[in-house]
C-alpha cells in the first residue's frame, strides 16, 4: 500500500467513519497519460458510511471530496467513487 493510499484512508476514516472502505491505486493503468505526468495518482474508492443515509449521490461525492481536501490538489489526479449507505 502506498503512502498516498494511507493518507486517503486516514482522511476518509476520520471524516466519515465508514463501515466499509476500499481504496485501489489504479495509477499503473494510466502510465503515460497526460494527467499522470505530474506524479499525482488515479484511485478508486468504495465507501459505505452512515453519513450517506438519505443523501443523493452528488452530495455523497462532495463529502468524499471535502474529506480528501488538499490531497485532491496535491496527490490525486483522478478519483472514481462508489459511495453507498449501509442497508437498513
Amino acid at each position: 500500500m502506498t503512502d498516498r493510499t494511507e493518507q486517503i484512508r486516514n482522511a476518509l476514516q476520520q471524516a466519515l467513519s465508514p463501515s466499509l472502505l476500499e481504496i485501489e491505486d489504479q495509477s499503473h493503468l494510466h502510465a503515460g497519460h497526460a494527467g499522470a505526468r505530474d506524479g499525482r495518482g488515479h484511485f478508486h474508492v468504495t465507501v459505505q458510511a452512515q453519513a450517506f443515509v438519505g443523501l443523493p449521490l452528488m452530495r455523497r461525492h462532495k463529502l468524499i471530496y471535502a474529506a480528501l481536501g488538499e490531497l485532491m490538489r496535491s496527490d490525486i489526479h483522478a478519483l472514481s467513487i462508489t459511495a453507498t449507505a449501509p442497508e437498513s
